[in-house]
């Protein structure tokens, strides 16, 4: 079985700024090279780097708000948002709030930096 805490994982600046946590990757577990699960966080005031995937993303907000950039698109974000993101689109996420935003992020393929690129 393979459980763990993540809260208790290290966390890197991503790509596009934001603080991501690997939940679950294939780099770091002995799992399928398919999927992974981050868990992403945004503080009040910040804005991540505008940018586009190579692969499938999907957010899940988890707390906090925000707003979600995609393709010229703007959605407002709130605990249980959910936000497909196809390959190849311009996003970014804003957080105006007052509080950390949390939410977690799926991709598939699993992320990487290398098919991350500014936009």
């Amino acid at each position: 079985m393979l459980a763990k805490q993540a809260d208790g994982l290290e966390a890197f600046v991503a790509t596009d700024g934001c603080l991501l946590a690997e939940v679950i990757h294939p780099a770091n577990d002995s799992t399928s090279p398919g999927i992974s699960l981050s868990r992403a966080s945004l503080a009040p005031g910040k804005a991540t780097s505008p940018h586009r995937l190579e692969f499938v993303e999907i957010y899940y907000v988890l707390r906090g708000g925000g707003r979600m950039h995609l393709d010229g698109e703007v959605r407002e974000l709130i605990p249980d948002s959910c936000v497909y993101v196809p390959p190849g689109a311009v996003q970014w996420v804003e957080n105006p709030g007052p509080e950390e935003l949390l939410f977690l992020c799926v991709c598939h393929p699993a992320w990487s930096a290398g098919g991350d690129h500014p936009a």
